[in-house]
């Protein structure tokens, strides 16, 4: 769908360079969390741009010099990530994966400044009015690659529970599988492992030479992680997963050398390359992680985590105000949580509601079927209430399955996957059915209404389907999708979710979980907080078991400033909802509201409050309101 909103209302107040158009989630195995603070995966021969070109005075060819760039970025950035490509159906690259090299990230950067050269030397004022704004947006996605690189992020390619190896990991689940050539191209991406993963390495070692290296804490289980795909036979390994059932289209015959190809492949290539990478870990740097958890004790560290604020929540806010705003949050949220307290006739304290709900077995599945099970009624629950919420709702359907085991026990409780864009796969709703007793049920209903629908699957596959530019379509802003994601919990509220009590404490604990972020992620990183202060802080606010606790501080401590961007969001939208109902009175149609929040894609929080007041000028006019 095209973007129909007035550009001239909102492009010239866009601010530079306060946000980052992030690369999607199907670059790596992510989830909830967003993307990785990683680099993009490149590959090692980087296009290089045309020469710029001046803009004319006329419409018409002024957008087709910009939609050139346009076309000219997305390709390459396509070629730098084969894997992806191939999920859109761009299938030059099929038999390679990306690489970890820093030459080919420094080549990355000077690309986007190419880039941004060509993108000066055209006048927005002579473009469409849809292309004002793509023109504002991508300005800024170019600027925030350029900024990015002042700091040491190239070589923070792993977190605690994210990293190469779970990109790789993860390819049976992100490539398609229909025809002989699929088969082989992901073979050959086998073979190609050893030399991605040793990239991996090379860069890693670099960060470590130049102080850039992970805190120790919070890195303790990622090696086990690692050795998770060091098997003693093919058989027992993830990558034999797209064999165990040959499609119709390939014949028994080739279907059999296929599989000895496939299981050379895992053999000579894949568990090598991931034992080379346990063994670099375990040897090399792990024994040069960081004591201090804290971003700012990097080179650079204050400006590093300003910066990582400013590209997660697309704000200026200070590390000192999300702080505040966080424990005037955590404060209401704890006030709507007592309520529902007396309302259960609970007979104790606080802590100890938190420990009969941490405790009791009426709130946990007793099997991970069960699990999934649950989890999977209320998914089909809330799809029958989409029509009271949106007009226009994705073609593409989703659907629920296990949290990989390799990972399951140090990542969170859920995350999703976006869909393929060539349509040959639908979105992933992962629930983490390790470690039964700390997943307690009553969360489930907010869990589901944030990583399905309406939350990321609904915004992330409505985003694909939009007539945008590839970068936009494909964006992830985090601020914008993470805050969605929140949101969708409470529209539970509008569709009769939460019925029971417990639930609806699950709903508020979530809620403060997002609130304590605000006040955590700063406490560690710019206010000397300790981990066993925020573990103690989180504890004590929220009815998250101990273990979701520990997993969560400590992916705030190897992914600074993400964990702020889902309450920034939440509150932003929040707040536009109120403003258009306020302006608009009994004429608020909330399902129009909804469709003008998704429908332009993910975008800066700025830029999001600039489509609802033209939004709700329109509607004024549409409804005749003075």
């Amino acid at each position: 769908m095209a973007i129909n909103r007035p550009a001239q209302r909102f492009v010239k107040n866009i601010a530079e360079p306060n946000t980052r158009m992030q690369w999607p989630k199907a670059l790596c195995v992510a989830g909830a969390m967003g993307t990785l603070l990683m680099s993009p995966m490149v590959i090692a021969q980087e296009p290089s741009p045309t020469k710029p070109i001046p803009a004319t005075q006329t419409l018409a060819s002024a957008d087709i010099i910009f939609e050139k760039l346009m076309d000219d970025h997305w390709a390459a950035h396509l070629a730098r990530n084969p894997v992806f490509a191939t999920s859109l159906g761009v299938r030059d690259n099929d038999n390679r994966l990306g690489s970890y090299t820093l030459a080919s990230y420094d080549a990355m950067v000077a690309t986007s400044k190419a880039y941004l050269v060509r993108l000066n030397a055209i006048d927005p004022e002579t473009l469409s009015k849809k292309n004002k704004v793509n023109h504002a947006l991508f300005k800024l996605e170019l600027k925030q690659t350029i900024t990015d690189a002042q700091y040491g992020s190239k070589y923070l390619i792993t977190t605690n529970r994210e990293g190469p190896h779970t990109q790789a990991a993860g390819l049976p689940d992100q490539l398609p599988f229909f025809t002989v050539n699929d088969y082989k191209s992901y073979i050959s991406r086998l073979r190609d492992l050893p030399r991605y993963l040793g990239e991996a390495e090379e860069t890693l070692a670099a960060g470590a030479r130049e102080g850039w290296t992970q805190p120790c804490e919070p890195m303790k289980g990622l090696s086990a992680a690692i050795r998770y795909h060091v098997v003693d036979s093919a058989d027992d390994s993830v990558f034999m997963r797209p064999f165990e059932k040959r499609p119709e289209a390939i014949s028994t015959r080739e279907w059999k050398s296929l599989n000895k190809e496939a299981r050379d492949a895992v053999i000579t290539a894949a568990i090598p390359a991931f034992r080379s990478y346990a063994d670099f870990y375990d040897t090399s740097y792990a024994p040069k992680c960081r004591t201090d958890i804290s971003a700012t004790t990097y080179p650079d560290g204050e400006a590093f985590y300003a910066s990582k604020i400013k590209s997660f929540t697309t704000t200026d806010k200070t590390a000192d105000e999300i702080h505040s705003l966080g424990l005037m949050e955590v404060k209401r949220i704890r006030g709507e949580m007592d309520k529902i307290i007396r309302t259960v006739k609970f007979d104790g304290t606080f802590k100890e509601f938190q420990t009969f709900l941490r405790t009791d077995p009426r709130f946990y599945a007793q099997t991970p079927e069960e699990l999934v099970q649950i989890t999977s009624a209320i998914s089909k629950r809330i799809d029958g209430e989409l029509p009271k919420l949106f007009r226009r709702m994705p073609r593409m359907p989703y659907t629920v399955k296990p949290v990989p085991a390799d990972i399951a026990e140090g990542t969170t409780t859920a995350y999703y996957e976006r869909p393929a864009g060539d349509g040959s796969r639908a979105g992933v709703y992962r629930i983490n059915t390790s470690l039964l007793d700390q997943r307690p049920i009553f969360e489930l209903e907010a869990l589901t209404l944030h990583e399905a629908v309406p939350g990321h699957h609904f915004q992330i596959a409505l985003s694909q389907e939009l007539d945008l530019p590839g970068f936009r379509a494909y964006a992830y802003q985090t601020a914008f999708v993470e805050g969605w994601g929140l949101y969708a919990e409470s529209l539970g509220l509008d569709v009769g979710f939460y019925q029971d009590p417990y639930q609806n404490f699950g709903r508020l604990s979530y809620e403060m979980w997002r609130a304590c972020r605000l006040v955590v992620d700063t406490g560690m990183h710019a206010k000397g907080w300790t981990r066993k202060r925020a573990i103690e802080y989180m504890l004590t606010n929220t009815a998250l078991s101990e273990h979701n606790v520990v997993a969560e501080i400590d992916r705030y401590i190897t992914w600074p400033g993400q964990a702020l961007a889902y309450k920034m969001g939440e509150l932003k939208i929040q707040d536009l909802r109120k403003r258009a109902r306020k302006a608009l009175g009994d004429d608020f149609d909330l399902r129009r509201f909804h469709d003008a929040v998704l429908e332009n894609g993910a975008v800066p929080l700025s830029v999001l409050d600039q489509y609802i007041e033209a939004f709700i000028a329109e509607e004024k006019d549409r409804l005749n309101i003075q």
